[in-house]
């Protein structure tokens, strides 16, 4: 039976450092690459071709050289800024005003040069970027106010051209009138629709952090109310009968050390309920761990594929106690010592041996220092009763491989 676990995208962004972990980094490097590489095309290949092949004064090639230059570094910059990350309330931080002034003010030189030497084609390329990118870094509502005036004031601008130059007819002023709102809009649409997919994949990371956070926070929490539940009331009564003891020490010596018997009976069984919720919630069963690796790892963002011969009955107990705290085990070191997106579990039933396996991979390339003793422990455990638990690294995965008769006798107490 093959149980697939769909993947859940959640997560904290702003740890820059667990990017690679999930493929955010890439995704970053990719959209900055695209945003920049064709803002530098456009500006540097498309427009600068046509300033350096159209015949413009000295001046003035001069000038819209050195203007197309700053506009094209300003535009670098100030999206490199816009990828830096994005907030908890989802608004991007404000552009550096030095960039967008010297954007700016280098896209008005190089449009109004060309608007005045008659380019009806070309002026509105170099605006038209540097009002994209602003209005990457408004709240939608001014974002759009931005792109709508600017659009307007473009088609004006290239009427007013076109009448001041001369342009009779409805083909060339109705082109110099829709054709710089329209690059406005092809421009700003790019530029905005590459950074939607990426604030939305990184909102998407932020979420799926939080909700393995919160699957840790929970299952701390459902722990700690079972601890409570059990110490809460032998403390109780030990604290009750031992007031009783002390009371009656001068006047009752006998019914005194009976309470104090009655007190350390107390404490034995709270040490023994209490070991039993530490070593696995008054019992660890596979069935049990199995279901809850599922929903931990799901919560966790990792794609787990569940392999399971479904007839545990054959089990001891001893059985199915020893092999629930190996994929316990297994189950924490994906969680603490990788940066798996898949884990591989397959479980079965051969020749009266009971043999489990917990494949995952982004394991460490060599071995985690802070894997504990975890594992040697359970292997000591496992011989004791005629199995073996064994683990290694294959490359980038880490396999754990168990396997203990089906009538496995009771062992050593877990620690």
């Amino acid at each position: 039976m093959v149980v697939p676990v769909s993947l859940l995208d959640n997560g904290r962004v702003s740890d820059r450092s667990s990017d690679h972990e999930t493929g955010l980094a890439s995704f970053r490097r990719y959209t900055w690459w695209t945003l920049t590489g064709t803002t530098a095309f456009v500006l540097v290949v498309l427009l600068g071709r046509r300033i350096l092949t159209a015949a413009l004064p000295g001046w003035a090639a001069v000038a819209c050289v050195l203007a197309l230059a700053v506009t094209t570094v300003a535009s670098l910059v100030l999206l490199s800024c816009r990828l830096t990350g994005v907030p908890p309330d989802g608004q991007p931080v404000g552009p550096p005003v030095g960039w967008v002034l010297a954007g700016s003010g280098g896209a008005a030189v190089l449009g109004g040069i060309l608007l005045l030497l008659g380019d009806d084609g070309a002026w509105s390329v170099a605006p038209a970027t540097m009002v994209a990118v602003v209005a990457t870094f408004l709240p939608p509502r001014h974002r759009w106010l931005l792109l709508a005036a600017a659009a307007a004031a473009a088609a004006v601008l290239g009427g007013i051209a076109a009448l001041a130059s001369g342009s009779r007819g409805g083909g060339g002023g109705l082109g110099a009138v829709l054709l710089p709102p329209t690059l406005l809009t092809i421009t700003a649409a790019t530029l905005l629709g590459l950074l939607w997919g990426w604030e939305v994949a990184a909102r998407l990371e932020q979420a799926r952090r939080l909700a393995a956070e919160l699957a840790v926070a929970d299952e701390r929490l459902r722990f700690a109310a079972d601890l409570h539940d059990i110490q809460g009331h032998h403390l109780q009564v030990i604290a009750l009968k031992s007031e009783l003891a002390a009371r009656l020490a001068q006047t009752d010596p006998a019914r005194a050390a009976e309470q104090m018997q009655q007190v350390r009976r107390l404490s034995v069984d709270a040490l023994r309920d209490t070991r039993a919720v530490v070593q696995g919630y008054r019992r660890t069963s596979l069935d049990e761990e199995i279901a809850n690796a599922t929903r931990v790892l799901a919560a966790a963002g990792i794609d787990a594929r569940m392999q399971l011969d479904v007839d545990t009955d054959r089990l001891s107990e001893t059985s199915r106690h020893l092999l629930g705290l190996i994929m316990r085990e297994a189950t924490t070191n994906v969680l603490r010592h990788s940066q798996a997106r898949h884990t591989d579990v397959d479980y079965r039933v051969e020749a009266g041996m009971a043999r489990l396996r917990v494949c995952n991979d982004g394991a460490a390339l060599g071995p985690s220092a802070s894997r504990g003793t975890g594992l040697d422990v359970l292997a000591e455990r496992l011989a004791a009763v005629g199995g073996t638990l064994t683990w290694e690294h294959d490359g980038d995965r880490f396999v754990v491989a168990a396997s203990l008769p089906l009538d496995a006798s009771t062992g050593p107490e877990v620690r």
